[in-house]
């Protein structure tokens, strides 16, 4: 082939942009990366906590890499509704689909469709400034909570509790968009509560993250002690997880205080939502180790005066025509990131949400050597389509990532009025109107 390779790279976060890197090193390819919004970065701007700095930034790092040659940003075109992977895949050598995973795993009780009961994707595309988050409901609803329950024990839990137990000045140098930072500020919270099934052992959450919530200015975290006095509840041999226990025993030993409670409950699972068109109640039952592992109702169960309840039990990624798809896993069908020959996938779309941000590096190194592989061996059908003009005839405008960086420059003259580094814009059509000044 007398050309550079041409691939389509689905989705800007993290996995996609190192995929890219990979490609045009790697193998010189030029790389068109699609993305639904205007803006980059996926997960790192829409799925980081923003009051994590360090790990934001990192957004910072990966801006670099659209000054590599032969790379382009297309931003704002849904693939699998303004283009078919199938349409993609006539147009390019080859497509890697790195998409994530951005749909919650239920509880499966009774009551979760009530008002008020949500999913951590939703809460966390609302404060972290998604253009398509449920702006109406949250802002609506938010101000008239009391009670809120997190359930899960991993750190997108841990990032929603401590999101709604600071205070207006704790978050004020976050990126947050004005009108997040403003329903938060009206919330009358009193009380937060923690729920997970297992015990201090067995919870995924870092040890820097759990120990954010002892440091919160104006919330004392409380552990609920039923339940612990069962060895299983701590027993571990590694070593985070005995930092996140030592933690935990801490928290237990300090004294009541008085002013907004963070609760945590181990050992107790959800059994069901109750109200009239709201969420009021929360069912919850203790368990129990059983001999071999497993958990076991303990048969007592309480009631929790819970208005907003937020689930937090993990994410899962969806289907797109004509690709392969486990619905069981909530992940593509591949092999070491290949899906078919000119067709694979990184990142958690591929394995699943597991992993830090880093992780998906050395994924999508393992995905582009299958595609890179298959491009040696001649199992690539090598493309000629035109992707431009096949945009231009259905009225495509993508943003390009000149597009991106005058969003970019907007954001940060907006927080410099506030005296923070960069605020967030959330409109779509703003940002659709801004990019064009790029």
């Amino acid at each position: 082939m007398d050309r550079p390779l041409r691939v389509a790279v689905v989705g800007s976060g993290p996995s996609g942009m190192y995929a890219a890197a990979e490609l045009i090193t790697k193998s010189g390819a030029t790389v068109d990366v699609f993305d639904r919004l205007p803006i980059p970065f996926g997960l790192v701007r829409y799925g980081v906590a923003p009051d994590h700095f360090s790990i934001r930034s990192i957004r910072d790092t990966l801006d670099t890499i659209w000054d590599e040659p032969g790379i382009r940003f297309l931003g704002n075109i849904n693939v699998g509704t303004d283009i078919q992977v199938d349409e993609l895949r006539q147009s390019y050598d080859a497509v890697i689909l790195t998409y994530g995973a951005s749909a919650d795993r239920t509880l499966g009780i009774p009551g979760e469709a009530l008002a008020g009961c949500v999913g951590a994707t939703d809460f966390v595309a609302w404060y972290c400034g998604h253009p398509f988050a449920n702006r109406d409901f949250f802002e609506s609803y938010l101000p008239t909570v009391t009670h809120a329950a997190v359930v899960g024990l991993g750190n997108v839990a841990v990032d929603v509790a401590r999101i709604l137990a600071k205070t207006p000045e704790e978050l004020h140098s976050t990126d947050m968009p004005a009108h997040v930072r403003a329903t938060l500020a009206s919330m009358s919270l009193t009380d937060i509560h923690i729920i997970g099934r297992r015990g201090p052992a067995q919870a995924t959450w870092t040890t820097k993250e759990l120990r954010e919530l002892g440091e919160l200015a104006d919330c004392s975290v409380e552990v609920d002690h039923i339940g612990l006095e069962s060895e299983a509840a701590w027993e571990t041999d590694q070593r985070a997880v005995l930092r996140n226990v030592e933690v935990i025993r801490g928290w237990m030993e300090r004294p009541a205080s008085s002013g907004r409670k963070l609760h945590l409950h181990f050992l107790t699972r959800p059994t069901a939502a109750a109200g009239t068109d709201r969420i009021s109640l929360l069912a919850v039952e203790r368990t129990q180790f059983t001999p071999a592992g497993g958990l076991a109702s303990t048969g007592e169960v309480l009631d929790l005066p819970i208005e907003f309840l937020v689930r937090s039990i993990g994410y899962r990624g969806t289907g797109l025509p004509g690709v392969s798809f486990d619905e069981a896993s909530g992940t593509v069908v591949q092999s070491l990131g290949r899906i078919e020959p000119g067709l694979y996938a990184a990142g958690w779309i591929k394995r699943g949400p597991s992993g830090i941000i880093g992780t998906n590096k050395k994924d999508a190194s393992e995905t582009v050597a299958s595609l890179l592989a298959d491009a040696d061996a001649g199992l690539l059908r090598f493309a000629d389509r035109d992707v431009d003009a096949l945009l231009a005839e259905r009225h495509l405008e993508p943003v390009s990532i000149n597009g991106w960086r005058a969003i970019n420059r907007a954001e940060q003259a907006l927080g410099a009025g506030f005296g923070i580094e960069r605020m967030t814009i959330s409109d779509h059509a703003s940002m659709l109107e801004i990019s064009t000044l790029g």
